[in-house]
């Protein structure tokens, strides 16, 4: 063993060993318990950051562990390789997307194995390679064919210069974020998934996931957004002929209050009025500009124009004006809403804009009405009853509901209905980086799904990225094809797929990659019954990757693919670890434009809590503004790069700080004086096991020879035993367990005993401390383990467990007080009764001296903690 710790010598050495012995190799065994770690899988964008290292370090942690448990591991990883990062590269670079990906995947790789995850990189694979998403676009002809994928015209954002359709995220401030056009809604024809045919089951069986974050779980139900209420409908007439306006309500006891309706600018009543008023239509072509994001709706000013048209009341009677508003969304139930300004606060403050009538149906006991401003009681429904609303005066919201829903019911014109939040899912992309949609458009047959033998359709991938819209609807060579149904020419479709579809099924794959026969098989049974143990990821995917993972996962069951296995939902826990954040600096040029440095490039000044209260930039030594803490990101330029931690320090350094800095469900602040207090903890580590093994062999000594010091010492490790597994196993709180082993290796610190006993209980506490750190740092484990035992390796032994016979105390220690302040400590056997204790206290040296022979007034004593004598 050499003296000084090497990280470089150290972590080549054991990784060469680990790949040759196949140590993360996952193989199926009904005789052992499966345990499926995974974590997120990333994007291939060329580096990894240290939310890479963050996610993928807890479950390399999680996986070691419950490794050296005795659990049959699978931690796989792949990529999720498809999508418009590659696109918007391959323009910058002029470069094939495919070629800029596969390149940053190798990169990206090769980091991987250097941080020394126990990866099987067996299971690899990629989204973007034609064996995997063909079995997607399979599924996807099944699921057409079933009327579960459908096709229908949907509103997007329309870039006019680039011919192209635009994510709500590229969108800012209702330009193109590339070619700063101003945006436009448009419907085009967008495939569509039925996941609100299962919106009810997807609500329901969150109640299941009780090993998920209840945070989570909470953001899903509101996603889904059940809602009951009342559907019900305004008569109208134009040109003489009657139609219904329907809305969806889930305060219907306010019904006597509605004032005016509102609809979107593609509804049918606003294309009318546009078509007769050139006002109303050119409103309806600016409320067409701008963003389709329905955060973006809910922040936007919002605007108004009435359509001339009016509406009758289904209950009073009354005439009630239509109105167009910016904030309708006609993908949202029926493109139209009630407007009850006096109790709801977005149509009070519409109604106060353009002047239109608020009328109270709702009163509250002891509160008064005012037009004068908003008052959060006008919406309560728990307190308020209905007033001003004819036959309904006097009842309350739940009774007032039922009744109106009934009164709309015998007119025809309104029932009770559960309605959800949740839309169906649009697939359909106009991009190029994507899994091409298998589906063939014929004038003679319509559209036809792609024959299984004609399956993969492959993304040509020698492309390079220019003009404008999708380069496949400019070849010829793609979209032109033959008609599976009458043998006609045809039109290939040239949309590619979402790539939360990639993503919603990749698990599944991992359990058999090699199968070019079939999407998945029975080695899922194995794997995810009782779904996959533990999953990792950022909180950012708690809504829509989760659901729509959840969602495929009931499509594939339903479809029979599990064969008689029943898999309802795919991750049985799920741990969202929290984010990296560390400090920014920057300066201002002449405009106030602040131009952001990264942390390495300035000498910052720290106060005593580790905050930056000032730095210079090392480049001139001139000062530089500190700004707040962020999350670690391109934009704000306060990254730091793995690949020069490791190099510096090595990689069971990075992964120590990172499990020792924060608990992983919370913030992570980046701290170099940290990372560097995690180095020096594992030189010293190194340090102890070097000076052990260099005073020679070790001869075993019983137990019960050992003196109280080395006995306490004991006790001391076998209690962090106990404490470092319950920390990773149940709590998994890898801070706190790091914390045990550096308090254990304080105490060994402390023993001065060279004693044979002493070397013994120095040789069983340094093994333990290796086999409890090594799923976080299990290069230098690797290496000291075969130190402290020569022949033999650290892969393969498990988890050590505590020794019940040295967690029996024989004495104990107890606090000597007088007069309720601290005079020393009181040694006595752990079986002592009150009496014997009580004797022993005031037999002490320290009570004699402070008695002086007199009798103490009272004694006060706290079981195994302390005596208080009073004079």
């Amino acid at each position: 063993m050499q003296e000084k710790y090497q990280p470089a010598d150290v972590e080549i050495a054991a990784q060469d060993f680990w790949n040759r012995s196949g140590a993360a190799r996952a193989i199926e065994d009904i005789n052992r318990p499966k345990y499926y770690c995974l974590s997120m899988f990333p994007y291939p964008s060329g580096k990894l950051h240290m939310g890479h290292v963050r996610n993928y370090t807890i479950g390399d942690v999680l996986a070691r562990f419950h490794r050296m448990l005795g659990d049959n591991v699978m931690q796989p990883m792949g990529w999720d390789a498809f999508g418009m990062p590659a696109e918007n590269a391959a323009i910058q670079n002029n470069v094939p997307p495919a070629q800029w990906t596969y390149a940053n995947i190798d990169y990206m790789k090769t980091q991987l194995k250097r941080l020394g995850f126990a990866i099987d990189w067996e299971r690899e694979l990629a989204t973007c390679r034609p064996e995997y998403y063909r079995w997607e676009q399979w599924l996807f002809t099944r699921l057409y064919n079933k009327g579960l994928i459908y096709q229908r015209l949907g509103t997007v954002n329309w870039d006019p210069v680039e011919q192209t359709v635009l994510a709500n995220e590229q969108v800012i401030d209702g330009r193109g974020w590339r070619s700063g056009a101003l945006i436009e809604k448009r419907e085009i024809p967008m495939y569509y998934m039925k996941i609100t045919t299962y919106a009810e089951e997807l609500l329901a069986d969150l109640d299941q996931l009780d090993g998920w974050p209840e945070q989570v779980r909470l953001m899903q139900k509101n996603w889904i957004g059940k809602s009951t209420g009342v559907r019900f409908a305004f008569p109208y007439e134009l040109d003489g002929q009657p139609g219904q306006l329907w809305v969806f309500t889930t305060r219907a006891d306010t019904i006597m209050g509605v004032t005016f309706c509102a609809v979107a600018a593609e509804h049918p009543l606003a294309s009318y009025a546009a078509a007769r008023d050139p006002r109303v239509a050119a409103f309806v072509e600016e409320c067409k500009q701008g963003g389709v994001a329905e955060a973006d709706l809910a922040t936007m000013d919002k605007k108004g124009l009435p359509t001339g048209i009016f509406v009758t009341h289904p209950l009073s009677g009354e005439q009630i004006e239509v109105w167009i508003g910016n904030y309708v969304l006609m993908s949202y139930g029926d493109g139209a809403v009630m407007a009850v300004p006096a109790h709801d606060e977005r149509d009070f403050a519409f109604a106060r804009k353009y002047g239109l009538p608020i009328k109270q149906v709702i009163a509250v006991a002891g509160e008064t009405f005012s037009l004068d401003g908003w008052q959060e009681w006008y919406a309560d429904k728990q307190r308020g009853v209905c007033v001003n609303s004819g036959n309904y005066d006097g009842l309350d919201c739940k009774t007032a509901v039922e009744a109106i829903a009934a009164d709309l019911a015998a007119q025809g014109l309104g029932e009770k209905k559960v309605q959800f939040r949740l839309r169906d899912w649009g697939i359909s992309r106009q991009r190029y980086w994507g899994c091409p949609i298998p589906i063939i458009h014929c004038t003679t047959c319509g559209d036809l799904p792609v024959p299984d033998q004609d399956l993969p359709v492959v993304l040509p991938e020698n492309i390079t990225i220019g003009g404008a819209g999708s380069p496949l609807a400019r070849m010829p060579e793609f979209y032109e094809t033959t008609c599976p149904g009458c043998g006609g020419k045809a039109r290939r479709e040239t949309d590619t797929m979402d790539t939360f579809v990639e993503s919603s099924w990749y698990f599944l794959r991992y359990c058999c990659p090699d199968n070019d026969h079939a999407m998945v098989d029975e080695r899922v049974a194995y794997w995810c019954a009782g779904g996959i143990d533990q999953y990792i990821g950022g909180i950012e995917h708690a809504i829509l990757h989760l659901l729509y993972s959840r969602f495929w996962t009931k499509l594939m069951r339903d479809l029979g693919l599990f064969g008689e296995h029943r898999l309802d939902e795919p991750f049985a826990h799920l741990l969202t670890q929290g984010m990296v954040v560390a400090p920014t600096f920057y300066r201002e040029d002449s405009h106030g434009k602040k131009q952001w440095l990264n942390p390495a490039e300035v000498d910052a000044v720290h106060d005593e809590r580790g905050r930056a209260v000032g730095a210079t930039l090392r480049a001139d030594g001139l000062p530089v503004i500190v700004g707040g803490i962020e999350k670690m990101s391109k934009s704000k330029n306060n990254g730091v790069d793995p690949q020069a931690l490791i190099e510096q320090f090595g990689a069971d350094t990075a992964r120590l700080f990172i499990m020792f800095a924060s608990p992983p469900d919370q913030s992570l602040e980046w701290s170099d004086a940290g990372v560097e207090g995690a180095f020096r903890f594992l030189k010293r580590l190194w340090r102890f096991v070097y000076e052990h093994v260099s005073a020679g062999p070790v001869a075993p000594t019983p137990a019960a020879h050992l003196s109280t010091e080395l006995q306490g010492l004991r006790r001391q490790l076998h209690q962090t035993i106990g404490k470092v597994a319950d920390d990773y196993g149940r709590r998994k709180q890898f801070n706190t367990a790091i914390a045990a082993v550096m308090e254990l290796l304080n105490a060994y610190a402390r023993i001065t005993d060279d004693s044979a006993a002493a070397r013994a209980v120095r040789q069983e506490t340094l093994e333990a401390v290796t086999l409890m750190l090594n799923p976080i740092v299990p290069h230098i484990c690797e290496a000291l383990y075969a130190a402290l035992r020569p022949g033999h390796t650290l892969s393969g032994q498990a988890f050590p467990k505590p020794d019940a016979s040295a967690l029996v105390q024989n004495e104990i220690e107890l606090v000597l007080q007088i007069n309720g302040k601290l005079r020393g400590s009181l040694r006595v056997p752990a079986a002592a009764d009150r009496a014997s204790i009580e004797s022993a206290a005031l037999a002490s040296e320290t009570a004699q001296k402070h008695l002086a022979g007199t009798a103490p007034r009272k004694l006060i004593m706290v079981p195994g903690r302390l005596v208080n004598i009073v004079t």
